[in-house]
């Protein structure tokens, strides 16, 4: 994956303040992370308690099911990508 520059100012524009932009990206790519290892966990549940004779198709299935979470894109993509194109909500705490 290569790095490419993001223009600072459009990112900056959402919130009109850099930093809680990319606080606010970085806690969507978090939750992202978390729902994926999640769906990963319970897919690969499934294979838990069978019977070593059917291990190696079992193997395969689950590497299967491990590269194609690999393939997608990084959260932290994912994120900035939702965030540039406005589809990340936030709000901010009551101060009260």
């Amino acid at each position: 994956m290569s790095a490419r520059a993001l223009d600072v100012e459009k990112i900056q524009d959402s919130t009109g303040n850099l930093y809680e932009s990319i606080v606010i990206m970085g806690k969507r790519s978090r939750q992202i992370s978390a729902r994926e290892k999640m769906e990963l966990d319970e897919k690969l549940r499934y294979f838990e308690g069978f019977e070593e004779e059917d291990e190696f198709s079992f193997n395969e299935e689950q590497e299967r099911i491990s590269k194609e979470y690999e393939r997608r894109p990084h959260p932290v993509v994912r994120s900035v990508e939702e965030f540039l194109d406005s589809k990340v909500a936030y709000r901010y705490p009551d101060n009260q």
